[in-house]
């Protein structure tokens, strides 16, 4: 065993004491691992109080490490190879390898996990869990054995398709499996039940999306540097130009599910779980600290090939970073303060209470504060802020048209997402349906409209190694890739924008995304992503696979939108209600019958596509009379050039005929 692999071991030993160390002491001190005699409950003992913990940490850290394998692998060091013959480096295959061997890790953590679960849940021993039918039986009935499950699953997926992948692309879709797989268990926790918890759950989902590439990253960067592996400043560049990015989420998501859980500063330090947060604030200034000092002196020390230099401030970075983990699972275990006000139903349902009657002036005043699409938002806007600007910097135009429509865009889906229509979508299907039809029918008109991948083909940098591949050569390759040429196929698309409608609302699948914040979630990003898939195939301006002629493009908009007429008027002729048992537990005692108000947003659904249809139809005529001026011009053109190269091609033959003359006279004068 060489020097660096004894430094690796002795790094990660060093990471996993400190986050059992700081496991155990959140544990005592939040007293999570304290027996609790509840009179009628069975007691799963000590082997579960302590073990479920511990297997949830080591979960944890295994799927932080994983992604940071195939960070390594994907993103932080250079894809070799020229255009058409991309490969992974044989480093980059090395911790490909690696990230199988976490992978198969991490399932069997979580499998641990799971059993300890189903016999917390069930308050019995774990030999009974084992032996027994329980696991089994309880596994598809617990949101948490669900959850943990699938983290099982995906983790095997990735630990053996890890084993067998060689190509950039494989390797990418991987590290985004690998993502997935880190989402379902915290977000069954505490999350799932905070008394804001379409706020918590969001929060939540950001902050692990953010942990997992931040520290996997780092460590990965420690192993790299302990092995004395080269290309060593490139990838800590890359690396801390995404850190600074985490660190910032992960302060944001942490401050928000603070907030959701503690409304009230003073249980910071009167509460066990406000005096863990408190300690996970600690570390996390700690961390940044580490940062600064990371660009400040390690990043220039490794520019000077001194990998040692940043391998012993990182070593330490890393067991702050697998301790504040540590801490963040005994905060998990660690019940918040109750809410000092009784939660009603409706409430613990919707996530606030319910609203009055419902005005144009309390759909335009009561905002709601959705923290997913509220992020989506800032987001957008700031990305494409920041390729104007780089484009404006450069020298480079870009048209205002396109950015009014870009920002218009956004701001329609914030009048659905963040104002009184949010209020009133989960009580009244009507303005549910008022919501369905902005972000389906009318922002992605004007999404595609401000042409954003155009802008970030334009704005983005090529790689600076030659062969590798940047953000812009992802974005290229993804353009070109055999997926989205499916997927963006006009009958494709068609097909995904009209029939997910039908199927979504005839079926169970709406109630159950009524149901949980997740589901609801997802079915309004289905909304803004397939209309925007459809939109972009008809009057996208965007570079697509298949660009169809306008006089099929008109065709294709006159045969899709009738569509949704029918949709309306099955709606308005439906005798029994969609999600009835939703619909009953929120009924307001102002609003009308569940079937009028299903009535009045098959109206609304049959009516409001006149809008697009109309908004469409101008702007495809205007794309196709623009089109037709640049043939022509373009037409003229060739048209000149042609008649250029004639005349001079004439005037070349009469200059030689000249000549030949001359040429004739000269030998036929008398010498």
């Amino acid at each position: 065993m060489n020097k660096g692999t004894l430094a690796v071991l002795r790094t990660a030993a060093l990471a996993v004491a400190a986050s059992v160390a700081m496991l155990v002491a959140g544990l005592v001190l939040g007293g999570a691992v304290a027996e609790k005699v509840i009179p009628g409950l069975g007691d799963a003992g000590v082997v579960t109080r302590w073990g479920l913990p511990i297997s949830r940490m080591l979960m944890d850290l295994g799927g932080a490490v994983t992604v940071g394998a195939l960070l390594a692998a994907v993103v932080l060091l250079p894809i070799e190879g020229g255009k058409n013959a991309l490969r992974l480096s044989d480093d980059a295959i090395g911790y490909l390898r690696a990230a199988s061997w976490c992978a198969a890790a991490w399932a069997a953590a979580a499998a641990a996990t799971l059993v300890y679960t189903v016999a917390d849940v069930l308050g019995q021993p774990v030999s009974d869990i084992i032996t027994g039918s329980e696991l089994s039986s309880y596994v598809g009935q617990l949101p948490q054995g669900t959850a943990l499950m699938l983290v099982v699953l995906l983790a095997v997926v990735v630990a053996l398709l890890a084993r067998t992948t060689t190509t950039p692309g494989a390797a990418f879709g991987l590290m985004v499996m690998a993502g997935i797989a880190l989402l379902p268990a915290p977000l069954t926790g505490h999350s799932a039940s905070a008394a804001n918890h379409s706020v918590a759950v969001t929060g939540v989902a950001l902050h692990v999306a953010a942990v997992a590439p931040w520290v996997g990253g780092l460590a990965m960067l420690v192993v790299h540097a302990s092995l004395g592996k080269g290309r060593l400043d490139i990838m800590a560049s890359r690396f801390s130009r995404m850190a600074l990015w985490c660190y910032i989420i992960v302060g944001a998501s942490g401050l928000v599910n603070v907030i959701s859980r503690l409304p009230d500063p003073a249980e910071l330090v009167n509460t066990d779980y406000g005096r863990l947060a408190l300690g996970k604030i600690v570390a996390f200034g700690i961390l940044g600290w580490f940062g600064w000092m990371h660009r400040e002196r390690t990043l220039p020390a490794v520019a000077e090939r001194k990998p040692l230099a940043f391998a012993r401030l990182a070593t330490v970075e890393v067991a702050v970073m697998a301790a504040t983990m540590g801490l963040a699972v005994a905060l998990a275990r660690t019940a918040p303060p109750p809410p000092t006000t009784e939660e009603s139903p409706i409430k613990g349902l919707i996530g606030f209470d319910l609203p009055a009657k419902i005005t144009p002036a309390r759909l335009a005043s009561l905002w709601t504060f959705d923290l997913f699409f509220a992020a989506l938002v800032v987001a957008l806007a700031g990305l494409y802020i920041a390729g104007v600007v780089r484009l404006r910097r450069r020298g480079d135009s870009w048209s205002a048209g396109r950015t009014a429509a870009w920002f218009f865009g956004l701001l329609t889906i914030v009048a659905v997402t963040e104002t009184g229509v949010a209020r009133y979508a989960p009580i009244l299907f009507s303005v549910h349906m008022v919501q369905h039809m902005v972000l389906s029918m009318l922002s992605p008109i004007f999404l595609v409209m401000g042409a954003p991948v155009t802008l970030a083909l334009r704005a983005l940098k090529p790689a600076k190694i030659r062969g590798d591949r940047g953000p812009r050569e992802w974005l290229t390759a993804t353009l070109h890739s055999r997926t989205l040429a499916v997927i963006a196929h006009p009958a494709v698309a068609t097909i995904i924008f009209v029939a997910s409608t039908f199927v979504l609302y005839f079926t169970p699948l709406f109630e159950s995304a009524m149901r949980n914040h997740l589901g609801h979630i997802a079915m309004m990003l289905h909304f803004l992503l397939s209309g925007s898939l459809f939109f972009w195939v008809l009057i996208g301006v965007d570079p697509a696979p298949k660009k169809l002629p306008y006089p099929a493009r008109i065709l294709l908009l006159f045969v899709t939108m009738p569509f949704h007429a029918f949709f309306g008027i099955a709606l308005m002729n439906m005798s029994q209600p969609i999600a009835e048992g939703w619909y009953r537990a929120v009924l307001p005692p102002w609003g009308t019958s569940i079937l009028k108000d299903q009535h009045t947003g098959g109206a609304i659904a049959w009516a409001f596509g006149e809008i697009p249809t109309f908004i469409v139809l101008i702007v495809l005529a205007c794309q196709w009379f623009l089109d037709d001026q640049r043939l022509a011009k373009r037409e003229d053109r060739k048209a000149d050039a042609a008649e250029a190269r004639q005349e001079e091609d004439e005037l070349s033959a009469y200059n030689a005929r000249l000549a030949k003359l001359a040429e004739r006279d000269e030998k036929s004068r008398p010498s």
